[in-house]
């Protein structure tokens, strides 16, 4: 049986962690995850609802626990996972208060740890970065959402917690991003070493410094302009999210490529995996030992 995960980011997670419904805070063999989950049904479907930056947004992007969040969600049965994450836009025709389901993933990150698996030699395909079933089914939904949504676009993930230079932002646009943000990775390829059916929401809030603020425009009036869209996206997504909740039935049986992600992606040989090792990833890789 399906049951989603959903990841909130900024504006999202506390907007999403009212939700009512069991709360659940899984000790896994990485930790705690950044908040406690919680356990509901919307429409009949399984979900298991996770705030990112935890309660009072107090984790920065590079501290998240990515690898606890990802395996308590694969602990309490998740099969799919649909996160959020607030972004800066690249592109002109990205508008703040626009939604974006992001294709591609360019990764600068290099402070946290990327795999489950500092003990075997394990390498997934990552080709595609995000499970197409997931991203075709949420911009089926977003038809009903009052705005519009990007149907493709790169996610350049940077490191932070600074933003970016205005050269580093110009790179970032000649490299082909679309999206700059700070969450997106290790916790999407964790999500394909999980076998997790894994698709983002990207909510833009503003334009990257590559497109000047108006030089007479208050820092103060451009921070409440930047929370307005952020609000309004966050709106415009748990919109979104809750529509493809409500709809899961439609793909609930369509397999996912990431559903068998590590049939072929173990190289390490099986006859000298200790026992301990095995014990450790049993929940990950025990149905291939």
């Amino acid at each position: 049986m399906a049951k989603v995960g959903i990841i909130g980011g900024s504006g999202l997670g506390e907007a999403l962690c009212g939700e009512g419904g069991n709360k659940i805070r899984p000790e896994t063999p990485f930790g705690l995850p950044s908040s406690e989950i919680i356990e509901t049904q919307w429409h009949g479907t399984d979900v298991a609802i996770l705030n990112r930056h935890g309660e009072g947004h107090m984790i920065p992007p590079g501290k998240v626990p990515y690898r606890a969040n990802i395996y308590a969600l694969k602990m309490l049965g998740c099969s799919h996972v649909i996160a959020s994450g607030a972004v800066g836009s690249l592109r002109e025709n990205i508008e703040p208060k626009h939604l974006v389901i992001p294709d591609q993933v360019i990764d600068k990150t290099f402070r946290r740890e990327p795999t489950f698996f500092d003990d075997l030699a394990v390498h997934v395909e990552f080709a595609m970065p995000f499970c197409p079933v997931l991203r075709k089914h949420l911009l089926n939904c977003a038809r009903k959402v009052d705005t519009q949504t990007h149907e493709e676009g790169t996610y350049v993930c940077m490191e932070g917690p600074a933003f970016s230079t205005r050269a580093e932002s110009e790179m970032h646009r000649i490299w082909g991003g679309d999206l700059i943000g700070m969450t997106c990775m290790p916790e999407a390829k964790l999500a394909r070493e999980a076998e997790l059916a894994y698709a983002l929401v990207a909510l833009p809030s503003d334009y990257d410094c590559w497109r000047p603020h108006p030089a007479d425009l208050d820092v103060h009036e451009l921070l409440k302009e930047i929370i307005g869209n952020l609000m309004e996206a966050t709106k415009n997504a748990v919109s979104l999210i809750k529509e493809a909740v409500a709809r899961f039935g439609e793909i609930a049986d369509t397999p996912s490529p990431a559903h068998k992600a590590l049939e072929l992606a173990i190289w390490s040989n099986k006859a000298f995996i200790p026992a301990d090792v095995k014990q450790r990833h049993e929940l990950l890789i025990g149905k291939y030992l």
